[in-house]
C-alpha cells in the first residue's frame, strides 16, 4: 500500500521583546501538525517588533513557499503574523501566488481550501483580525504615552536613576536580538528597524560588544 504523503508546513513563531519566548506558540502548533498528518520541514523563531516594516522570518517563511519546499505557514494568532493590515495582507498573497495557505491556530482556519480555492470565510476573518491587531498596538502606545505623561505631571523622575548604567554585559543580554544582527553584519539602522528599536539602543549595544571583545 503507498504511503500517505504528509503535507510540509512551516512554523512562524514571533515574540516582540527578550523578556517574552515563543516556545507555546511552536508546541502548540507542533501538536496541532502532529495530529492533522502535517510535516513540519522548519520552525521560525523570531523576536521583532509585529510593526517592523523588516521582517526576516516573514521572508524567510515566503522563501519556503516560493522554493516549493512547504504548502502551509502556521501562526498561532494573526498578530504573530504581523500588526500591520497591508503586512498581513501582502504576505498572504505571497502565499497563495506560490499554492501555500496560511493557518492560524486561534481560530483554527487557513485561508485556502484543500482543494486549493480561497476560503472565503477565512479572508473575512483575516481582514478583521488584521485590523484588530493594528488596534490594539495603537491602543497599548496610547495608554504608555498617558501613563508617561499622568507621571510627568505627578513630578515622577522618568527613566533610569541619575548616575546608574548598566554594565557592557548586562547591556548586550538585555538586548540579545541587536547582538544577534549586529554580530551577522547588519548595520545599526537595519539593526534598528529588524528589531524595532531606537537606534540609539543599538549603538549603545555595539559598544558594549565592543568592550567585551
Amino acid at each position: 500500500m503507498k504511503a500517505i504523503q504528509q503535507i510540509p508546513v512551516a512554523i512562524l513563531a514571533r515574540v516582540s521583546t527578550s523578556k517574552q519566548d515563543n516556545d507555546r506558540q511552536v508546541h502548540e502548533l507542533t501538536e496541532h501538525a502532529e495530529r492533522s498528518g502535517w510535516r513540519v520541514v522548519e520552525v521560525i523563531r523570531e523576536q521583532v517588533s509585529g510593526a517592523s516594516k523588516t521582517r526576516p522570518d516573514v521572508v524567510r517563511a515566503k522563501e519556503l513557499a516560493k522554493a516549493g519546499t512547504i504548502r502551509k505557514v502556521l501562526v498561532h494568532e494573526i498578530s504573530r503574523l504581523g500588526r500591520r493590515p497591508a503586512l498581513v495582507h501582502e504576505v498572504v498573497e505571497s502565499l497563495h501566488e506560490s499554492g501555500a495557505s496560511l493557518y492560524w491556530h486561534s481560530q483554527r482556519i487557513e485561508t485556502l481550501l484543500p482543494d486549493g480555492r480561497r476560503n472565503p470565510a477565512a479572508g473575512i476573518m483575516l481582514a478583521v483580525m488584521a485590523e484588530m491587531a493594528q488596534a490594539e498596538r495603537e491602543t497599548l502606545i496610547e495608554r504608555t504615552r498617558s501613563g508617561l505623561a499622568e507621571a510627568r505631571r505627578k513630578g515622577r523622575v522618568l527613566g533610569r536613576p541619575k548616575g546608574s548604567t548598566l554594565d557592557a554585559a548586562e547591556l548586550v543580554a538585555r538586548h540579545p536580538d541587536i547582538a544577534r544582527h549586529l554580530r551577522a553584519g547588519h548595520s545599526i539602522r537595519h539593526a534598528a528597524a529588524i528589531t524595532g528599536k531606537s537606534t540609539g539602543t543599538v549603538q549603545a549595544v555595539k559598544r558594549a560588544m565592543e568592550k567585551q571583545s
